[in-house]
């Protein structure tokens, strides 16, 4: 009895928010009910669909009004450069904003991969170097640098289906 007391408590501090439907829900959801139980059953899933894309262009919305906001790490002129150089033109700046950061989340991506190689790279090969070098003060600094490498960079762009490797040289 006592751990039931003790859990009432806890579960009465708890707030729970209500759903706030959109006012196109709330109209969809009484114009199903005018139409009543006879309608066919394909009009609830057209209804379904409807709301799932107003929710979507809710969504896309809230998010390009974000965008006026935010300045990308990738400068707007850079951006310009690289779209004018493809053809592309648009006077959106939002849209722009977006282009710059979706590069900047694929160069973030490709750097964390990079750095996941090395850091494989650098354990896979830890215990033979660990062993030639000398104790002191100098090898914990070494422990927690991690150089990366055009091979590491290499690995990571590979993922993602670009080849960056030097052709071999031959004699």
């Amino acid at each position: 009895m006592s751990a039931t007391s003790q859990q009432t408590p806890a579960l009465a501090s708890t707030s729970v928010t209500p759903y706030v439907a959109a006012p196109q829900e709330v109209q969809m959801l009484q114009s199903s009910a005018v139409a009543g139980p006879s309608s066919a059953p394909a009009q609830p899933q057209q209804t379904r669909q409807e709301a799932e894309e107003a929710r979507k262009d809710r969504t896309l919305a809230e998010f390009l009004l974000m965008l006026d906001d935010y300045e990308p790490l990738i400068p707007s002129e850079v951006t310009d450069y690289y779209l004018q150089r493809v053809g592309f033109e648009c006077e959106d700046v939002r849209l722009k904003r977006l282009l710059s950061l979706a590069a900047q989340k694929f160069v973030s991506d490709i750097a964390a991969d990079a750095y996941q190689h090395a850091r494989i790279r650098t354990n896979a090969a830890g215990g033979r170097a660990r062993a030639n070098q000398p104790l002191g003060p100098g090898l914990i600094k070494d422990k927690t640098r991690t150089t990366l490498t055009m091979d590491d960079l290499s690995a990571a762009l590979g993922e993602y289906g670009i080849n960056a490797r030097k052709p071999d040289f031959y004699l």
